[in-house]
Formats: structure tokens, sequence, C-alpha cells
């Protein structure tokens, strides 16, 4: 499935060696029904259309010698440039590559959308990294047996962004990281299950305790689960001083 990128104020262009897998889950729930409505467009093309020999070959062995195959540099340089995304970020899902954010989806999803170039085998050609201006992206710390599925996980994050999208805004603020904190814990009917009730501060109709309680349970998650968000936080501004964190409050 591959929608009209021309109508779309902002697409997805996708460079893969598995085109057919696109758009999968993106086709489905909230991206699926907006990719439909042509608030975004996705277009999937083929890495071995750019091959240029009768078995369209697209890797080689490793320069140097070692296990498994690399992508060749001119078949898939010939491919960004027949995808003519001159003015649009150009991506590669890479586990070497810096970590995706969502301060870093929320900069995609306001411009026009990006190139991603999912990676196969060993790798890629590191010139045609170099000489298309290819920005490494990692979602974590773990190997896929390619960048597709990584490919869609970035675009999913982008497309939820994206004005008219989800019902409502605060659907897109208001969630983990979108503060630099995790998420704080959520409840709804019933207000007992199996002997737990939900917070009774959350019962009570203040929305002061509430916001004050929503930034006490985030805090304490991203100290405990996030070390390292946690430390990025800006020092309390009464005392110059990092914030301590409260205890958490919520099961384990």
């Amino acid at each position: 499935m591959t929608s009209d990128p021309s109508s779309a104020p902002w697409r997805a262009t996708v460079l893969a060696l598995f085109p057919e897998m696109f758009p999968g889950p993106l086709g489905i729930s909230l991206a699926g029904k907006a990719l439909a409505s042509g608030l975004w467009a996705l277009e999937a093309r083929d890495i071995r259309a750019s091959a240029t020999d009768k078995h369209r070959s697209v890797d080689d062995t490793p320069a140097g010698g070692g296990p498994g195959m690399v992508l060749r540099a001119d078949v898939l340089g010939a491919a960004i440039d027949a995808a003519d995304a001159q003015d649009r970020p150009r991506l590669v899902m890479s586990p070497r590559g810096r970590p995706l954010t969502q301060a870093r989806v929320a900069e995609l999803a306001a411009g026009p959308g990006p190139l991603i170039v999912c990676g196969r085998f060993e790798g890629i050609d590191q010139r045609v990294i170099d000489a298309r201006g290819l920005e490494e992206v990692s979602i974590g710390d773990y190997v896929l047996s390619g960048g597709e599925i990584a490919a869609m996980t970035l675009i999913d994050a982008c497309v939820r962004l994206l004005p008219g999208v989800m019902g409502k805004l605060a659907s897109g603020t208001d969630e983990s990281f979108s503060d630099g904190l995790l998420e704080y814990p959520q409840y709804t009917r019933p207000q007992v299950f199996e002997g737990s009730p939900i917070p009774d501060v959350l019962i009570s109709g203040d929305h002061a305790k509430v916001a004050k309680w929503r930034l006490a349970e985030a805090e304490a998650l991203t100290a405990a689960r996030r070390p390292d968000l946690w430390a990025a936080r800006p020092k309390a501004p009464e005392s110059g001083r990092k914030r301590k964190p409260p205890k958490i409050t919520t099961g384990e």
C-alpha cells in the first residue's frame, strides 16, 4: 500500500529491500485512518530497483574480510537519488546511530517528512552514508534483522503528532518524555480492582492536588527507572540543587 505523496502535507519515503512490509501496522488504527484520509503519505521504494546487473545484486562481501554482506554504495546511492528527497531529512536506521528521542520525533513531525533508509545484512557502505548525508538513528541498544521495523517505529511516533491524527491535542503533550519525565500512572474504572483501589487523590476532585500527585509520581518513576533522564532534569530554582525524587507509591 502506497499513498499519493504529492497530496499530503507530511510524507515518509522508505527505501527497503522488503517494501512489501509497508504499511504493516501503519495501515491500521490512528495511523492507518490518517493515511487513508490523506493527513500523511507513505511511499515504500524497493532498493533493488536501482541494481544494474541481471541478478539485481545489492550487496557484496566486506572490504577487509569478515562475515556477512554489506549493502553497496552505488546501488543505495542511486536509490536515494531516484527518491528525489533533496530538501527532506535523510535518515538511516542503525543500532550505532544516535538514540531516537521524543524531541527529535517532534522535530521530524514538524517538517515535511523524512526519507528513511532501511539497512540489511552487516550494514551499508560508509561512503554512501557520508556522500548522501544520512543521519544514523537508533531505536534502542539491540540489533534487528533489518531497518524496516525500526522505520515503522519512527514513522508511527511522528504520525501521531501530526495535526488531526489524535482526537485530543493533550494526548500528545501530556505523556512520557514530553517534559523529560516518564508518564505518571493511569487509572480508570472499576474503582477497586482485586482489592486495590484507585488512589484517593485522583477521585478527590481537587485538580491542584491531582497535578501535584502526578508530577511527584512521574519524578519518582523517572528517577528509579531512567536515572539518565533524571540526571538531565534542571535544578530546583529555590535551592539550585537537583530535585530529590519522592518514593514511588504505585506497585512495581
